[in-house]
């Protein structure tokens, strides 16, 4: 298993990463009630997936295997007590992984 980090900040962003085989544009936003969202996108910013919450304790990958992404995307907090990342602490203490098995 392949496990890697991607570098996030507590700030509406958007930017071009290597997701095993394929090159995406991720766009994350912080949309109040509902906390931080994950867009994904190909590198011409077409929508592939839309409006992923950034929640722990699940793969937010799995209900789009259909798609043939490679491998899965974690959210993991250093405070196990915490559901979700906060407005000022995603990528300080909230991490997003994407994990990939062989």
């Amino acid at each position: 298993m392949s496990v890697a980090e991607i570098p996030l900040s507590a700030d509406n962003q958007i930017f071009t990463i290597r997701l095993g085989s394929r090159q995406l544009r991720l766009r994350v936003m912080y949309r109040d009630e509902a906390g931080w969202i994950l867009d994904l996108l190909e590198t011409d910013d077409t929508p592939i997936i839309n409006g992923i919450p950034l929640v722990t304790g699940a793969d937010l990958l799995a209900p789009y295997k259909h798609l043939g992404l490679t491998g899965g995307l974690y959210v993991v907090s250093d405070d196990v007590a915490q559901e979700y990342p906060t407005k000022t602490n995603l990528g300080l203490r909230s991490h997003l992984y994407f994990a990939t098995q062989y």
